[in-house]
């Protein structure tokens, strides 16, 4: 934007362009490097303070680089140094209010009321088929009545709780395999699933019942049409200090009576949005005949202080 007030033609356009972006890109990786590096000592001080001390660190970083890149390259028609730090203040004091204001939308109360109103929509429609199926065991196989009893009332124990807080990731999983060996009552050999979790983090800390919508979807839509059943692969791992998870089905839209309306979907990503921001995603993806659905977030391994 500089570079278009300052030139008057598109031959003085494109030089300024080069001679500004060398005197501020310094800065900006100057100051990347900077703050993070200071990081640990930023957050131990009150709020404003730490604002004005990042201000104050954008300046001597711009006053650094233009004091010493004047000398070395001998810019002549670069900004004066006064006025290239004053315009460092304007935009690190417009950068911070955003994120303040962007703090504040996402504040705990908001977040929490959000999160509870989200959490309120999961009721998985198994519930019925799940009961006719015990009920069908209880004469013949009372010991595995026995056992999907105590693993609904395991499974509804989770779904009626508020679920604020980030769980293990063994304990997702442990929920996850209730909820399939229900479902394995009525649909028994149709239903496989393999499991491949041998170098998932266990303790790593993600949001409750994101995984069990996601099962929930590949058997209402990629098991149940198909006569013959299918496959449901779940994969977790980790990559560059990311927690990947990756659930795909059997993929046949033709076969697939049950319309949906994606609620599962928005319901994940946003309380994936509210609790890691942008450091999360959920992708979807079909190809050779499967459905993918793949999340990233980041590998916490421990609660987030509240």
């Amino acid at each position: 934007m500089a570079a278009i007030l300052l030139s008057q033609n598109l031959a003085d356009f494109l030089p300024l362009l080069a001679q500004l972006s060398a005197l501020v890109q310094p800065v900006l990786l100057l100051s990347m490097l900077g703050l993070y590096m200071l990081q640990p000592l930023l957050v131990k001080f009150k709020y404003w303070q730490g604002v004005a001390l990042i201000i104050l660190l954008e300046i001597s970083f711009t006053w650094l680089v233009f004091r010493f890149i004047n000398q070395l390259f001998a810019f002549n028609n670069g900004p004066e140094i006064f006025r290239a730090c004053l315009l460092t203040a304007i935009v690190t004091a417009i950068v911070m209010y955003y994120f303040y204001l962007q703090e504040r939308a996402y504040s705990p109360a908001i977040a929490e009321a959000r999160l509870q109103a989200l959490q309120a929509r999961i009721r998985p429609h198994f519930l019925f088929n799940s009961i006719n199926a015990v009920l069908s065991l209880i004469r013949s196989q009372p010991k595995r009545a026995e056992t999907a009893l105590e693993d609904m009332a395991d499974l509804f124990r989770v779904l009626m709780s508020e679920n604020r807080d980030l769980v293990p990731l063994a304990e997702e999983i442990s929920l996850c395999h209730k909820y399939l060996d229900l479902e394995k009552l009525r649909l028994e050999d149709r239903l496989k699933i393999t499991w491949q979790i041998d170098d998932m983090p266990s303790d790593a800390m993600i949001p409750p019942l994101i995984l069990q919508p996601l099962l929930e979807n590949a058997v209402y839509h990629g098991i149940e049409p198909l006569p013959e059943g299918g496959e449901v692969v779940v994969s977790v791992y980790t990559k560059l200090k990311e927690l990947n998870i990756t659930i795909s089905n059997p993929y046949a839209p033709q076969n697939d009576k049950h319309a949906g309306n994606k609620m599962a979907m928005k319901n994940i990503k946003e309380r994936l949005k509210l609790h890691f921001d942008l450091e999360s995603s959920l992708k979807t993806e079909s190809k050779n005949n499967r459905y993918y659905v793949h999340i990233r977030m980041p590998a916490k391994i421990k609660l987030y202080d509240t």
